[in-house]
């Protein structure tokens, strides 16, 4: 079976609406990773942006991500028109979809619940909005695995009944360009995904690196 190309089909659909701009619900999880994507979509698209992370613990952690994600959409001379919406902050919706699975590694089970979670309320919030398209900044992360990002929310974008808008934002050097912007606007760079089982793994990989020193 071949592996579907989400760099291809989003040129196809960007091709397809050249003379008009959709509406996108753009679900961010974090300033650097939002950078480059708004800074490419925004030629393209109405964009709203949408904040919904109840994973990332604690809540400071939150708090700081959410603030950067703000401040990048003020600060950005592409974001001038960018919408912004954030969602509620429940970590005990997170902990609920991640019951039985916390001592699954990142990348497994635990995290495809994780995009189900958000992604889910990202397709609802971009239908009660009257969004054209739904998407996320997610797959622009070298650790994300696209397939998975793009299957999950074309299925919850499905059952809202409004259209996915497939990517793979680090085609095309989208993640050195999103080093890039952090640089530029001096954005606060996490050293972990977000959640307190990620932050648990992170640390133990910088114990590792240092025992080994």
């Amino acid at each position: 079976m071949n592996k579907v190309n989400y760099q291809k089909e989003l040129d196809k659909i960007i091709e397809e609406n050249k003379d008009k701009k959709p509406k996108l619900l753009l679900h961010s999880c974090c300033a650097p990773c939002s950078s480059y994507v708004l800074e490419y979509l925004s030629r393209y698209f109405d964009i709203t942006v949408f904040y919904f992370n109840p994973n990332i613990s604690p809540k400071e952690e939150y708090e700081k991500r959410v603030n950067e994600v703000k401040r990048l959409i003020k600060e950005m001379p592409a974001c001038a028109d960018v919408k912004f919406i954030e969602g509620r902050y429940e970590p005990s919706e997170f902990f609920e979809c991640a019951k039985g699975l916390e001592a699954d590694k990142e990348g497994g089970k635990r995290c495809l619940k994780c995009f189900e979670l958000r992604l889910g309320e990202a397709a609802e919030i971009a239908k009660s909005i009257g969004a054209d398209y739904v998407c996320t900044t997610l797959t622009i992360s070298p650790l994300k695995n696209a397939e998975n990002l793009n299957r999950i929310g074309a299925e919850q974008a499905e059952k809202m009944g409004i259209k996915w808008l497939p990517s793979d934002f680090k085609k095309r050097n989208g993640y050195k360009r999103s080093i890039e912007l952090s640089r530029e606007y001096n954005l606060f760079r996490q050293n972990y995904c977000g959640c307190v089982f990620s932050k648990h793994e992170a640390a133990e990989r910088i114990k590792g690196r240092e025992d080994n020193i």
